[in-house]
């Protein structure tokens, strides 16, 4: 294993191959991802973009818009723009299909960008446990601004709001009833609403529930705004860009440290949690918990009671 050190440094000089090596070792976890996170987590946090939605609404092709838009209008000397694509993990044999960037080989070489697809790795908010290291490791490496797209998996898109500062909710028109929009979540969720493949009809329809839905959350300080794009075309992604502009305008001080402080409680709690995940597993195999098992089935005890009993064995 080479130093994450020295592959930091080489990756703030611009190799790409050092930084794909970093993120490799995040996705690894253990004792690579310890010393590297040691690292990344001692430089400035970047701005983060959460891109969410079902599968289908096009989220790829509008993360390659917004890419190209982002560029466009990149500022002299800002770092490269760093893009992370998690894609669903196959529950029966494990792999993905990481095939976000198919969408995106017109930047696939572009050294202004860095695109790396994720895997899920079973979690079902559709957010890889290993997003928030990549997005501290790709700030390390000179990236001001990530954008992460994640898998669409309806009601679980809610994830997203734990990493991002400002969290994009991609819908279709004829995404479904007012009832449907209001049991989704995406109110508590979305900080801008795109309706994307705009160019079809129920537009009016899906932008009337969307704006009900909004009535109905009452009172807040960020209404999020609602725009109306067609991503295989580039048609209204300044707009997109200018409402992404406006709510980062918004969080500009206190907001954006307390929604940061909040993240930073999430992922502790998830981190938390694996670990003690990790350490009942250990103590959940072997010998005693195939003696557990049997107990069960001879109906001579309850599984609350073995996890007990296993947990607290030395």
């Amino acid at each position: 294993m080479r130093a994450p050190a020295e592959l930091l440094e080489e990756a703030r000089g611009g190799s790409r191959a050092a930084l794909a090596r970093l993120l490799s070792y995040v996705e690894g976890g253990g004792e690579a991802l310890r010393a590297t996170a040691a690292l990344a987590y001692r430089t400035p946090v970047p701005y983060v973009v959460g891109l969410t939605g079902p599968p289908g609404a096009g989220k790829s092709t509008l993360t390659d818009q917004y890419i190209a838009a982002v560029l466009a209008a990149r500022p002299e000397g800002e770092g490269r723009l760093g893009v992370l694509c998690v894609d669903p993990t196959s529950p029966f044999t494990g792999g993905a299909i990481l095939g976000d960037r198919i969408r995106m080989q017109a930047h696939a070489t572009d050294d202004r960008v860095f695109i790396r697809s994720m895997a899920t790795r079973g979690h079902l908010g559709g957010l890889s446990l290993a997003v928030p290291d990549a997005v501290r490791v790709l700030g390390a490496t000179g990236s001001a601004r990530v954008l992460v797209e994640t898998v669409g998996v309806g009601q679980m898109e809610v994830d997203i709001a734990s990493a991002a500062d400002t969290t994009v909710v991609v819908t279709n028109p004829g995404w479904g009833d007012a009832m449907q929009a209001n049991k989704a979540g995406l109110l508590e969720v979305a900080d801008v609403f795109v309706i994307n493949k705009a160019d079809r009809a129920g537009v009016r329809e899906t932008r009337r529930d969307l704006e009900q839905m909004l009535d109905l959350g009452g009172a807040r300080d960020w209404r999020p705004p609602i725009v109306e794009t067609v991503a295989t075309s580039g048609e209204g992604i300044a707009g997109l860009l200018e409402a992404l502009d406006a709510h980062r305008a918004h969080l500009d001080g206190a907001g954006l440290v307390d929604r940061r402080r909040a993240h930073v409680r999430a992922q502790l709690e998830a981190v938390v949690a694996a670990a003690l995940r990790e350490r009942a597993a250990a103590r959940a195999a072997g010998a005693a918990l195939e003696a557990a098992v049997e107990l069960l089935l001879e109906s001579r005890g309850d599984p609350y009671g073995a996890a007990e009993t296993l947990l607290s064995d030395p």
